[in-house]
């Protein structure tokens, strides 16, 4: 492999107003900020204005505006917040606008809930199979109880950081081996 870093793309999971995405996904991206091995990067679904699939004829700019943002990653974070036992569906949509462009890298999971997301993370698993995404089994899980304050204030205990930190080297090392097949 060579010494080029990696490139990570934080992928916020939620475009709905006031969400909290954000606030995980740069804490997140603060702590990978210290790495040498990888450039970590936000990347929000909403900044792409994806139609629903199926309700278009595919030629809007930010869908071959965001193949190209995943074509260019070699491996994603994603930030999750469970609805209804499941991802969001924004966040299902805007994975379904990309096939070739996921295929052969690697992906870590935050999520976060009443139940620390996991329902929601363990569906994305399913999905990311599918697309020849091989997640890494760290999973730091984020209570809404005790991480957030009054569910909108993102206060993480500092127990996470070893989770965190333990993931991110789990992608690292897996988007770099896979690195070697894509080329």
């Amino acid at each position: 492999m060579t010494n080029q870093k990696l490139n990570i793309g934080i992928i916020l999971g939620s475009t709905r107003q006031g969400r909290v995405s954000p606030q995980v996904g740069e804490w997140v991206k603060g702590i990978a900020g210290s790495r040498e091995t990888a450039n970590y990067q936000i990347v929000d679904i909403s900044d792409y204005n994806l139609p629903f699939l199926g309700t278009t004829d595919g030629t809007e700019p930010g869908i071959s505006a965001w193949n190209e943002k995943l074509d260019s990653l070699d491996g994603f974070i994603f930030i999750v917040q469970e609805y209804n036992h499941s991802i969001t569906g924004a966040l299902k949509n805007a994975i379904d606008f990309a096939r070739e462009a996921w295929h052969n890298k690697a992906a870590g999971i935050v999520s976060y809930g009443s139940t620390g997301g996991a329902r929601a993370a363990e569906h994305l698993r399913g999905i990311l199979g599918e697309l020849k995404v091989a997640d890494v089994r760290t999973h730091p899980t984020l209570s809404l109880f005790t991480d957030f304050e009054n569910w909108s204030e993102f206060k993480p205990q500092e127990l996470h950081l070893a989770n965190i930190n333990a993931m991110l080297d789990e992608v690292e090392t897996w988007s770099g081996a896979l690195k070697t097949i894509r080329n």
